[in-house]
């Protein structure tokens, strides 16, 4: 089937959406465990975009399971695939001109690797919320951890299932030591280059 498949070579050009809007396009993609405070920081960096006339858009791991990946559950395998789907969907939008926030646990290195592959090295941010294992469980408010103790949940990264921290990341926010505006002024401070047009 693959053989039968040919790209059509469309006329407009990723460089040419990005002029349009004026800056350029790549991913932002947040990592770290349950409740570490990605979706949290995700958010409050996109509208401090947003007020910069970035156009944006938030891909978000609870969010995209309601949809497209609603057939996929938490094994290491449909981990693994969710995560593929997702880096596709980024370079989706990273070829049409728009800075892509991805929130997602994410927990092999290998599977953000594969993403930064797809996306392009250039395009790819990993921004590692790193909070530790106890705090999260002390905000907890979904429940989850509790659930994950007593063994009501399997595969839970961070209790059932591992979390491969970043070794060297573009960003780290340590969120027991930074406030949220704190975070966000560092983040958009570090990628504020990057949204230039060469």
């Amino acid at each position: 089937m693959i053989k039968n498949i040919t790209k059509y070579p469309f006329s407009v050009q990723r460089s040419e959406r990005r002029r349009q809007k004026d800056h350029s396009s790549f991913v932002i993609w947040f990592t770290g465990l349950s409740g570490s405070g990605k979706s949290t920081i995700a958010n409050a960096t996109e509208k401090k975009l947003i007020e910069s006339n970035i156009n944006t858009y938030i891909l978000d791991g609870d969010n995209v399971r309601h949809g497209l990946n609603n057939d996929l559950a938490f094994s290491p395998e449909e981990r693994v695939e969710n995560i593929r789907r997702i880096g596709e969907v980024c370079n989706l939008f990273v070829d049409a001109g728009i800075v892509v926030l991805a929130s997602f646990i994410s927990p092999y290195r290998e599977n953000r690797e594969d993403v930064k592959k797809v996306v392009g090295s250039d395009n790819f941010v990993e921004v590692y919320i790193n909070t530790s294992l106890e705090e999260c469980e002390k905000r907890d408010s979904k429940g989850l951890y509790e659930k994950a103790r007593k063994g009501e949940i399997n595969n839970f990264t961070g209790i059932s299932a591992p979390y491969e921290n970043p070794i060297s990341p573009d960003i780290e926010i340590k969120t027991e030591e930074l406030s949220l505006d704190d975070a966000v002024t560092k983040i958009v401070t570090a990628i504020a280059s990057k949204l230039r047009l060469e």
